[in-house]
């Protein structure tokens, strides 16, 4: 379904995506994960066409996407949730749900007649996606005034809006209670059962190796390890760069 294809993207001197390439089957839930500064919310951003390419291909369902607009690419089936939230904080739950509805649908019936038409299809959608991710008693909150990982998930379900094919999650677990990201385990298998396909770029390892079918490490831009959970907790060198690492510093911090 996505393919990269030896993607880079250079800022300067700095290979900050390096020669990049993968495949991400529909149906996958397929992981991405890697130190801090590894490349993986920069390869998130070349897949959704918010960075130009320093080379390379991103191919999406056969067809070369690389040259894009973000827009073409949500309408094409492409959605993302970013790292940092980003809410239109002074609008409710609900009116937030309702915005990225517009923005991906086909604007030619115009914002303001949209609506005060009415749209029953439209406003049946919305109050699925509250049900969803539980927010249905938040529905006339602030987006502002929401708990952080309320927050969290509304960013996921405004994504939902755009009714995408292909989820890109850019860390969607960060700041998360144990109990929030179960249900946020929940959700993504839910995703699944939808028909999405979706790429979890996440450092929680546990939901990481619980969830998904595939993963692939980066580190330092590059490419280092892909397989199953079990081949990526497996491999050394994966244990090096990252998975060892981590846990070297956790039992440095309790020493």
């Amino acid at each position: 379904m996505l393919q990269l294809d030896r993607l880079s993207k250079h800022f300067g001197g700095v290979r900050a995506v390096d020669e990049v390439s993968l495949t991400v089957e529909r149906g996958q839930i397929f992981g991405l994960i890697g130190p801090n500064g590894s490349g993986k919310s920069t390869t998130v951003n070349l897949v959704c066409g918010l960075f130009p390419v320093t080379s390379g291909r991103v191919l999406f369902d056969g067809e070369d996407i690389t040259e894009l607009p973000t827009h073409r690419r949500l309408a094409g089936g492409i959605a993302r949730t970013f790292q940092n939230i980003r809410l239109f904080e002074n609008l409710t739950v609900w009116q937030n749900l309702w915005v990225a509805q517009n923005g991906a649908e086909d604007r030619q019936q115009g914002f303001l007649k949209r609506w005060y038409s009415g749209n029953r299809q439209g406003r049946a959608e919305i109050e699925e996606l509250l049900e969803f991710s539980r927010l249905h008693d938040k529905r006339d909150l602030l987006a502002g005034n929401l708990a952080f990982g309320e927050q969290r998930r509304l960013e996921m379900a405004r994504a939902l809006a755009a009714k995408p094919s292909f989820l890109l999650l850019d860390e969607p677990a960060a700041g998360m209670s144990q109990e929030e990201l179960k249900q946020l385990s929940e959700r993504i298998r839910a995703l699944r059962e939808r028909g999405a396909t979706v790429l979890l770029v996440e450092h929680v390892m546990d939901l990481v190796m619980d969830i998904t079918d595939r993963i692939a490490v980066l580190n330092f831009g590059r490419k280092i390890a892909e397989g199953t959970p079990e081949e990526i907790q497996a491999n050394e060198d994966v244990r090096k760069a990252y998975l060892g690492g981590a846990a070297e510093q956790e039992e440095a911090a309790s020493a």
